[in-house]
C-alpha cells in the first residue's frame, strides 16, 4: 500500500511503499487487548504490603484467664481483632506480570499498525530533525500537521533537538523504534513513522 510523506512544515515529499504484512492487516480487538493487558499488568510494581499476625509487635502471653470474664476467649495481642493487631489476608510483595507468547506480542504490535493505517491515522514523516531545541517552534509546525495527540516513532536514535523540543508538549510522545509497543500506540489519536522507522519495521518482520 502507498503512503504520503509529509515534512515538519506540512509539504509533500513524496510516497512510500507500505508492507501489507505489517500495515495492511484486519485488526483483532482480542489480540490488542491481550497485549494491553500483558503491557499494563507487567508495569505494576506489586510492592504493596500490610503486616500480618507475624509481622506487628505484641504479646503472645495469654491476656485476661479463659473464663468469668464475659469476654470472648483470646491467647494473642496480634491478631486483626484488636487495634494494632495484624492484618488478615493482606496483600504481599508480588509479580502482576502474566504471559504472552512472543508470536502473539509481535502479531499485536502489526495489528495496532494496521488499525492505524486502516482509520486512516498514521502518518509518515520524512524527519524529524530541528536546527533548535525551541518547543514554540515545534507546537506551530504541529498546529500546521494537525498533531495534537501524537505518538512519534523515529528511527534507532531521536533527534536530540526535536526531542527536547517536543517533550514539554503535552499529549505528545516521542520514542526510537526500539520503543514502538501497542499501548503507547493506542493511547494517542495519531500514529507518526518517520521513514527511518518504517524501514526498520519491515526489517524486524521480514
Amino acid at each position: 500500500m502507498k503512503a504520503d510523506v509529509t515534512t515538519l512544515d506540512a509539504k509533500k515529499a513524496g510516497t512510500v511503499d507500505l508492507s501489507d504484512a505489517i500495515f495492511g492487516l484486519e485488526p483483532r480487538t482480542d489480540i490488542l487487548h491481550r497485549m494491553v493487558r500483558y503491557q499494563l499488568a507487567k508495569r505494576q510494581s506489586g510492592t504493596h504490603f500490610a503486616q500480618g499476625r507475624s509481622d506487628v509487635v505484641g504479646t503472645g502471653a495469654k491476656m485476661y484467664k479463659q473464663k468469668g470474664t464475659g469476654r470472648a476467649r483470646h491467647g494473642n495481642k496480634k491478631v486483626p481483632q484488636f487495634r494494632g493487631g495484624g492484618k488478615a489476608f493482606g496483600p504481599s510483595p508480588r509479580s502482576h506480570a502474566i504471559k504472552l507468547p512472543k508470536k502473539v506480542r509481535a502479531l499485536a504490535l502489526r495489528y495496532a499498525l494496521s488499525a492505524k493505517a486502516k482509520a486512516k491515522e498514521l502518518i509518515v514523516l520524512d524527519k524529524t530533525e530541528s536546527g533548535e531545541a525551541k518547543t514554540s517552534g515545534l507546537k506551530k509546525k504541529f498546529a500546521k500537521l494537525g498533531f495534537e495527540s501524537v505518538l512519534i516513532i523515529d528511527g534507532s536514535e531521536v533527534d536530540k533537538n526535536f526531542g527536547l523540543a517536543a517533550r514539554n508538549i503535552p499529549n505528545v510522545d516521542v520514542l526510537p523504534v526500539q520503543g514502538i509497543n501497542v499501548y503507547d500506540i493506542l493511547r494517542r489519536k495519531k500514529l507518526v513513522l518517520t521513514k527511518a522507522a518504517v524501514e526498520a519495521l519491515e526489517a524486524r518482520f521480514k
